[in-house]
């Protein structure tokens, strides 16, 4: 399958590579994540390496195209570790590397990371360098046992065949270093536009709320995550029927796609709490939802760091989450938002009523989120992966040198 190619320019000057073909060919790199909607984080750098004259594929399960890059390849990629499917994905992908001649491969998400290490092993013995971002390690502070039986051996023996590990969080950062055998860096997320999402004056605000039947005087809460377990969309509305008793008029937006999102919308009718929440399913325009919210709220009991977190605070909202990797690296409590203690219903609940009851803070909470949001800036981010691109493709383009 090929997907549209759309070329990008960016209005800051960003260190070139040297441009051309390498010595089997055209320069080129690969990006391999199991879902092609992550690719949407990617596309930056695939324009990036684009501006470098490389010619940028993309491997996926393929469930839509993929933007911003020459070639796409479906191969049947699946989120479970115990599918068969992976096994025929990892086997595609080795003939999709051997006969591409990658200079470059950086794979996401956890099947993806794990079929693209397997398959590119003998072109990682050929010169070819292999990245993995970790956007969240499956064992962690708190993670179930078998977590860490499954995932981290995993983990462990794919650091051999590994480059570079790039993590997203302190607690990763150290784990990885502690453990694993390869080279392990720390980067602020996959970066936010700054463009896209940004607040709007009060008067922009209201009149965008007419357009989802919204108020002056309605008290919005957004959360945008995809519906599964642990986005603990549950938690959350069983507490909207406590909420409403201290937030006359609270609204609740929910935004996203998944396997739980029918199921939690029979549970908010079951709850009689269907009068307070918008089930929205999957938007392309999550920027003006942010921007119509009073207060942003995440639930999730597991996260790398999270997106939807830092879209909430460049959009100049307050937030209230769980105190869990990747988001203590972002929230301050008290500063820019509140933590409570995973599970501790209350905590959140008193959390959300202060920010109700206190507009001064959700206005000083909200300025202070749009200074420290510059550091998880796409800009910043491109900042941060070119140099570590730069370091592999230089040290692969001077191994070929070397043995030509």
């Amino acid at each position: 399958m090929e997907a549209e190619f759309t070329s990008g320019a960016y209005p800051y000057q960003l260190q070139r590579l040297k441009a051309g073909t390498g010595p089997t060919g055209p320069k080129k790199v690969l990006f391999v994540s199991h879902t092609a909607n992550f690719s949407k984080f990617n596309r930056p750098f695939m324009r990036w390496f684009m501006e470098q004259g490389y010619e940028v594929h993309y491997a996926s399960a393929g469930e839509e195209p993929v933007l911003d890059c020459h070639r796409h390849f479906t191969i049947p990629l699946e989120r479970s570790p115990y599918s068969w499917n992976n096994v025929k994905a990892c086997r595609m992908l080795q003939k999709i590397i051997r006969q591409e001649r990658y200079q470059l491969i950086h794979c996401h998400t956890p099947m993806g990371g794990v079929v693209a290490r397997l398959a590119a092993r003998e072109a990682r013995r050929q010169g070819a360098k292999v990245l993995y971002t970790a956007h969240g390690f499956h064992f962690y502070q708190g993670a179930p046992w078998v977590n860490w039986v499954l995932y981290y051996t995993m983990e462990k023996l794919l650091s051999h065949w590994t480059d570079c590990i790039i993590t997203l969080n302190e607690e990763d950062y150290q784990l990885a270093c502690r453990h694993f055998h390869t080279q392990v860096v720390k980067i602020d997320g996959v970066g936010v536009s700054l463009r896209r999402f940004h607040p709007l004056s009060l008067q922009e605000k209201l009149a965008l709320r007419q357009t989802f039947h919204l108020s002056q005087e309605d008290f919005v809460l957004v959360y945008v995550a995809e519906f599964i377990v642990r986005k603990n969309h549950r938690f959350l509305l069983e507490s909207l029927n406590t909420l409403r008793r201290e937030i006359p008029h609270l609204k609740v937006l929910l935004a996203g796609n998944g396997l739980l999102l029918d199921e939690m919308g029979r549970l908010a009718r079951d709850l009689q709490v269907e009068d307070l929440v918008q089930f929205l399913g999957y938007r392309r325009d999550v920027e003006k939802l942010y921007q119509i919210a009073d207060a942003a709220i995440s639930t999730s009991t597991q996260e790398g760091l999270p997106i939807n977190v830092v879209e909430s605070m460049a959009s100049g909202l307050p937030v209230v989450c769980a105190k869990i990797r990747g988001q203590t690296d972002v929230i301050q409590p008290g500063r820019n938002g509140y933590l409570y203690d995973l599970g501790d219903r209350a905590g959140m609940e008193q959390s959300i009523c202060a920010l109700y009851q206190r507009p001064q803070l959700r206005q000083e909470m909200g300025i202070h989120n749009l200074q420290d949001v510059q550091r998880y800036s796409l800009e910043h981010a491109l900042q941060n992966m070119e140099g570590i691109y730069l370091q592999f493709c230089q040290q692969e383009e001077h191994a070929h040198g070397t043995s030509s």
